[in-house]
């Protein structure tokens, strides 16, 4: 993955003073060890502006439409890999699950697609699928900001201001064990929501405190 580190080493810094990035809660994802990124989605920009300030490297899932040309060389070395979202796709849940069981990150925005509206939306159910598969702590992730960065429609990003809010993990002791699994998943996707939800209020708190200044 050498492409990865070096745009990572370049890109940092980069995305950091273009868009005034300021994170929050990076103890929450730990050091060592598989965990799930999971966050809201209202821009292009936020698998970018995550994936290039995460405390470590974390591989997304990207809609297959992205793996064409260049794109298709690229992203495979930038830790992504595609996923279908027309449906369960097995081939993007079964390789999220040998990245965990290999110790990296996972990254996924359970909306699926990115939402014009303030209110999250709809959540699938991937992201706790896989959770409840390898057992691994779920980070949820707060992202503000990016919707005026490049809202849908736009040709090209404008510099605007990121905050981001890292919450407090789920750990696997505490996902729920009754019922079927597919019941396990719809129970486990609403603490997940209700977890970024949470974050996405802080972040909101800690970028109009930013704005004020």
């Amino acid at each position: 993955m050498w492409l990865g580190r070096i745009v990572r080493f370049f890109g940092r810094p980069l995305i950091r003073v273009a868009f005034r990035v300021r994170d929050y809660g990076r103890e929450h994802v730990p050091r060592s060890g598989p965990a799930i990124l999971a966050g809201n989605h209202r821009s292009y920009m936020d698998p970018v502006i995550l994936w290039c300030i995460s405390p470590r490297p974390v591989s997304f899932m990207a809609k297959k439409e992205l793996f064409h040309g260049f794109l298709g060389w690229a992203l495979p070395r930038l830790w992504s890999f595609p996923v279908d979202r027309s449906g369960a796709d097995r081939a993007a849940l079964q390789r999220g699950h040998e990245i965990l069981a290999e110790g990296g990150l996972v990254g996924i925005f359970p909306e699926g697609t990115r939402q014009d509206a303030d209110e999250l939306g709809q959540a699938h159910g991937g992201a706790a699928f896989l959770a409840l598969r390898a057992g691994v702590p779920v980070v949820p992730v707060g992202i503000v900001g990016t919707a005026h960065v490049w809202p849908r429609g736009q040709r090209l990003p404008k510099l605007r201001r990121v905050t981001v809010v890292y919450g407090e993990p789920l750990p696997p002791d505490r996902f729920p064990r009754e019922g079927s699994r597919r019941e396990q998943v719809d129970a486990l996707t609403a603490r997940i929501m209700e977890r970024i939800a949470t974050c996405v209020e802080q972040a909101k708190e800690l970028h109009d405190e930013r704005r004020r200044r």
